[in-house]
């Protein structure tokens, strides 16, 4: 007799709830990542905006440098004399010296012993946390994706603290306390400078609650790598009191991968323990290359992605805007979630590309256009941009 099992995958109809609840996402190709970008096609796949071009205000590439021609000229050195791909799993034949003089360059950059390349940021998070795997993780209420799946994939117990908050860490870990558990191993998580809001995490107080209570630090500087000197960690001088620091190569410094950096023992223990590294080919020498060249030349752009932040902001504040954060994310708050994705239509149809972020990317009632200038846009292009902005205000926008 023939049996049938139903699978229960009705795609379709998830997709539905999605449109409905206004949650659906379309891809938006460019072709290229500078500053300014001509557009494949309209992201809903209508015709009339094919081929238009606008100016790019939604890029992690904070400094430009993805785009710069000494960085892809290194990365095209790398692809002729290493290879494309590294071939294997950095513990079997894909350990090249590229990955090691990286590796060097990022341990004297975050002021550690040493430092060890995942294939992403997110490979990084989640196998970081994973091989530690602490019996409970006191995370911030708004830390990355990343971060969230690592906690639920390492089987701690996962305490959330409000975000930014050490006052409400501190009373998490000493209720935690006051049950009498006096063995367990405690790791405190946070971003540094988080994508969403701007601002920056309070890591001096949160190591001041967690050396308390002989809790270890871990910190993700995706968003500040590059950026800060040396990031958030050590710009304040916490590197001694910070375990784990983890950062990126796909944002401001252009290229694709992620890294940890720590004592010897740290990154001796990941690399063995780590199943996002054990169990994946190595970072791709081009990119590891490119990485390279990219922190040697992201101080030369700080102070121009410094103008052109204070330009935007102040620009719209003075339209009316409320601006969030304090930092180079500049969150332009909105509210509901339809109104969001209107003021994303009308700026995109003056030329601007910044896409409305809505839950579940962030709490319900804050959706926003996440504004990200670069160092290379233009006085020009800053004037583009508030310009946009200022139309969209006539047309029914914000504020």
């Amino acid at each position: 007799m023939q049996r049938h099992h139903s699978l229960g995958f009705d795609l379709e109809t998830r997709l539905r709830e999605r449109e409905r609840s206004g949650l659906r996402r379309d891809l938006v190709p460019i072709d290229s990542v500078d500053a300014r970008a001509r557009t494949a096609a309209d992201p809903k796949g209508e015709p009339a905006n094919f081929g238009a071009e606008r100016l790019i205000f939604a890029s992690n590439d904070y400094l430009g440098l993805a785009g710069d021609p000494r960085v892809a000229e290194t990365a095209v050195r790398a692809a002729r004399d290493v290879g494309t791909g590294a071939g294997a799993s950095r513990l079997v034949v894909g350990d090249t010296s590229t990955h090691r003089s990286l590796e060097r360059r990022l341990a004297t950059e975050k002021n550690a012993e040493r430092a060890l390349t995942f294939s992403s940021g997110y490979a990084a998070n989640v196998g970081t946390i994973t091989a530690l795997a602490p019996d409970v993780i006191f995370s911030d209420a708004l830390n990355h994706a990343s971060i969230i799946d690592g906690a639920r994939l390492s089987d701690a117990t996962v305490e959330v603290y409000d975000h930014c908050d050490a006052d409400a860490l501190a009373q998490r870990m000493a209720e935690r306390f006051s049950d009498g558990v006096t063995d367990e191993s405690w790791l405190v998580v946070t971003d540094s400078v988080f994508s969403m809001d701007g601002d920056v995490a309070p890591i001096e107080a949160l190591c001041d609650v967690a050396e308390e209570y002989g809790a270890w630090v871990m910190v993700d500087e995706a968003h500040a790598t590059g950026v800060y000197d040396g990031g958030i960690v050590n710009e304040r001088g916490l590197e001694n009191r910070v375990q784990v620091q983890l950062g990126t190569l796909s944002k401001a410094l252009g290229a694709q991968g992620g890294f940890v950096a720590g004592d010897e023992t740290l990154i001796e223990y990941l690399l063995n323990a780590a199943r996002s590294f054990v169990f994946s080919t190595g970072l791709a020498p081009p990119a590891a290359a490119a990485s390279e060249r990219a922190l040697a030349l992201a101080p030369d752009r700080r102070d121009a992605l410094w103008t052109n932040v204070e330009r935007l902001r102040t620009g719209l504040e003075a339209l009316g805007y409320e601006v969030l954060g304090d930092t180079h994310i500049l969150p332009v708050l909105v509210g509901n979630r339809d109104e969001a994705v209107a003021l994303a239509d009308r700026i995109t149809e003056a030329g601007i590309v910044a896409p409305a972020i809505r839950p579940p990317t962030v709490p319900e009632g804050t959706s926003r256009i996440r504004l990200t200038p670069k160092a290379t846009h233009t006085d020009t292009h800053i004037e583009q941009c508030l310009t946009a902005f200022e139309t969209a205000m006539t047309k029914g926008g914000c504020p």
